[in-house]
């Protein structure tokens, strides 16, 4: 996708009246092909070595960003499909959103890079449709799919009891569905049929086949922003909220716990000291001898699942206020300008070197999402370090890496006791009750 300033007032390209960065390049693309000898004098003479610099600069970082989306989402399949450790319900989701982000890089930002590289469109009228529908549809699959896995991870945190019984292999092939087709319905049909924009711009594309700018009509803009962002982005912010609340509201319990433990420590010791100092040395030693083990029996071990267990909330809050960051600063200043201009008209525009900014900012979304999903989770590191072993340094006659070893040498649970009960004192209460109830009966 991408929106030109003025579409109805573009300058023919045989004459030059202007020094739009736009007009540059085009300059400089035409010159190196030899096929306007007019165009090529006047860029002999105003051309120097920062056009070439910018233009190099622009490729290389546009070349980069897409390089690491291909390759860092690539990772992720391969690692959850080499390793069946991974293969677990709510991976789902991280496979899908890595593949619908590897085709944000191959289709969007690959045909984006090459208008903006070229300064024009030069692969016609039809593909112009194509790029902007499967630029609208990817985008929007992926922004999809995180607010699938906020969903997720709120029941898996906030109601870990009803995760087992919600969120089956059924429930997740549905939403994997919706998050597919969904997109389609604001994508290829309003493009294709011409529903999207204006009618004055309709005309002009006809007229002007190598343009290919981003124009919307008012009812459009409201439509496809609602679907893409903003129902999206309200369900997010609404599920990370519930899960914050929820990580400090069980802070508070913890440091509740842990102070009226060493309370109760506290109480003992003075109980004992002022029983050792009336009975003497003998009676001392003998109430040490009955209170000791009771002490370390009830308090310690409880009070250390305890740390460890805020430790990890503590983590997983950072990792979902790092997740919710990054999703509104790349995404955020795109809408706003998306919903504004279109709404406001000529009188709300921006340059186009702003408005190329702000759709790599969103594109270089995918780009990190291989990481916020992927590498704070240490099953994927694992699994990453095995296969890029495999890829760079030919050790693929080895099978994978057993990652089921991993719970050896970590003091941490199991993925499958992490979704159900990490986040939540209320299962861990239940097992508790469920425990002493098993114990009563057996007695």
């Amino acid at each position: 996708m991408e929106h030109g300033d003025d579409v109805f007032n573009h300058t023919p390209t045989s004459v030059v009246t202007s020094l739009d960065p736009r007009d540059s390049l085009y300059r400089l693309s035409v010159m190196d092909n030899g096929t306007d000898p007019t165009v090529q004098q006047v860029t002999g003479d105003i051309m120097d070595w920062s056009d070439y610099v910018s233009v190099a600069l622009k490729t290389s970082i546009m070349a980069i960003i897409i390089l690491t989306s291909i390759g860092g989402n690539l990772l992720v399949i391969v690692s959850v499909a080499r390793h069946p450790r991974l293969r677990v319900i709510t991976n789902y989701f991280v496979v899908s959103l890595a593949f619908a982000d590897m085709l944000v890089a191959i289709v969007a930002m690959t045909f984006n890079a090459s208008k903006l590289i070229s300064g024009k469109w030069i692969f016609g009228y039809f593909m112009c449709d194509v790029w902007n529908s499967s630029d609208v549809y990817f985008s929007t699959a992926s922004i999809l799919h995180l607010c699938c896995i906020s969903v997720d991870r709120y029941y898996a945190i906030v109601k870990p009891l009803k995760y087992p019984v919600l969120v089956t292999k059924r429930l997740v092939a549905f939403l994997l569905l919706v998050t597919w087709v969904a997109p389609g319905i604001i994508a290829f049909v309003p493009i294709f049929y011409g529903w999207y924009t204006t009618d004055e711009y309709l005309a002009y594309r006809m007229a002007h086949p190598d343009d290919c700018d981003w124009v919307v009509n008012k009812v459009y803009v409201i439509v496809s922003s609602s679907i893409s962002f903003w129902i999206p982005c309200t369900i997010m912010l609404f599920t990370y909220h519930a899960i914050f609340k929820e990580a400090n509201r069980q802070e508070k319990q913890i440091h509740a716990r842990i102070s009226c433990g060493q309370q109760i420590n506290y109480n003992r010791e003075l109980a004992e000291n002022q029983l050792r100092s009336s009975n003497g040395a003998a009676n001392g030693s003998s109430s040490r001898t009955t209170l000791a083990p009771n002490d370390h029996h009830s308090t310690p071990s409880r009070d250390n699942r305890n740390i460890i267990k805020m430790k990890r909330e503590h983590k997983a809050a950072r990792t979902l206020g790092i997740i919710m960051g990054t999703f509104i600063v790349c995404w955020l200043p795109f809408f706003l300008w998306y919903v504004i201009t279109t709404l406001c008209g000529e009188a709300c525009n921006i340059s186009s070197s702003v408005v190329a900014v702000l759709f790599w900012i969103g594109y270089f979304n995918s780009t990190l999402n291989p990481l916020i999903y992927a590498y704070f989770n240490r099953d994927f590191r694992e699994a990453f370090k095995n296969t890029l072993q495999c890829a760079f340094c030919n050790l693929c006659r080895s099978p994978p890496s057993d990652l089921e070893a991993l719970d050896a040498r970590r003091p941490s649970l199991r993925y499958d006791d992490r979704t159900r009960s990490v986040y939540s004192e209320t299962y861990l209460n239940h097992c508790d009750r469920r425990r002493s109830s098993q114990f009563g009966s057996s007695l």
